[in-house]
């Protein structure tokens, strides 16, 4: 029998982290981060992470783990998530997954082996240059001979997939296709009672964005992104894509005026909102709370509480 958990889930300023704060101390459990931001050090206030008094005292996982110049793969997030739910299980405790990046949530609970896992330093430079020399419809052409499924679904200038899919199967002797193939086939390692939040009149979670982002400014984003600028964290590293620090640092390019910078933040925060619920909406196993305007807090611990419970058979 697969052992269970909980996951809280939804789009950005939905209430995801209070929720799982409340169930967890309902429920004795813990809490493991599913977002592709919060793992970063320094970076607290633009990834809206929970202080020490949102957490009430219950134990949160997968935060801070990483600095900002760090590379973090969805392989890495999968292997020390679940090393994080095994421990939390073997000490009787309840997992409770938080957090609205879609891949974390879907890899970890299925138990998920990464071909990117299985790297070759000097191979993957040497396909780089390949790629560089030959161009992108050159190396796809290579590639389409013994994986002309995965080639049909790259562009010439998706480099960094193109060469993961060429160095898997030269290392492997298995294409991606396969790989992924057999990976699909395999049964989910955890059993997961998935919930989200969800807004019947978008408009309320709109809203929700807006103020947290005029929150967010108001407890200090802007030296937030300066700090980690003097720290040397280079502002066109990975991290310093997120939404809130990349507008900021333009921002601060161009001379400081910060309102138009805000207006984009709450902008591309609404777009993200959308493609996180998009991403959902594939999941049928998904059981939807929504979380608007015209529910309380407390009607939506309740409806929480009754789905974790019933999935775990209390």
């Amino acid at each position: 029998m697969q052992p269970k958990l909980v996951v809280i889930t939804g789009p950005t300023a939905s209430g995801k982290t209070a929720l799982g704060v409340m169930l967890a101390q309902r429920l004795g459990g813990e809490v493991v981060s599913a977002d592709s931001m919060q793992i970063y050090r320094g970076m607290d206030i633009g990834t809206a992470k929970p202080t020490p008094e949102e957490m009430q005292g219950v134990p949160h996982h997968m935060i801070d783990i990483a600095d900002p110049t760090e590379n973090y793969s969805v392989s890495r997030y999968a292997a020390e998530a679940t090393a994080c739910v095994d421990d939390i299980l073997a000490r009787g405790k309840l997992p409770i997954v938080v957090g609205g990046t879609g891949l974390y949530i879907d890899s970890l609970i299925a138990g998920r082996t990464f071909a990117d896992g299985t790297a070759d330093t000097a191979l993957r430079q040497e396909l780089n240059e390949r790629y560089d020399e030959i161009g992108g419809e050159g190396l796809l052409g290579e590639l389409r001979k013994f994986d002309p499924e995965r080639a049909a679904k790259l562009h010439p200038a998706d480099k960094k997939r193109i060469v993961r899919a060429m160095e898997v199967y030269i290392l492997t002797g298995k294409t991606i296709t396969q790989h992924d193939a057999e990976t699909r086939a395999v049964p989910p390692r955890y059993d997961a009672a998935k919930i989200a939040l969800t807004f019947a009149d978008r408009q309320d979670l709109y809203a929700r964005i807006d103020r947290r982002v005029d929150a967010m400014m108001q407890q200090g984003l802007l030296d937030e992104v300066r700090a980690l600028l003097a720290a040397g964290i280079p502002a066109d590293c990975t991290a310093m894509q997120a939404i809130g620090y990349k507008e900021l640092v333009r921002a601060l390019d161009a001379g400081g005026d910060l309102a138009p910078a805000v207006e984009e933040i709450k902008r591309r925060s609404r777009q993200y909102a959308k493609r996180q619920l998009t991403w959902f909406r594939r999941n049928r196993s998904i059981h939807w709370i929504d979380a608007g305007e015209q529910t309380t807090d407390e009607e939506i611990f309740q409806r929480a509480l009754e789905i974790a419970r019933r999935h775990l058979g209390d």
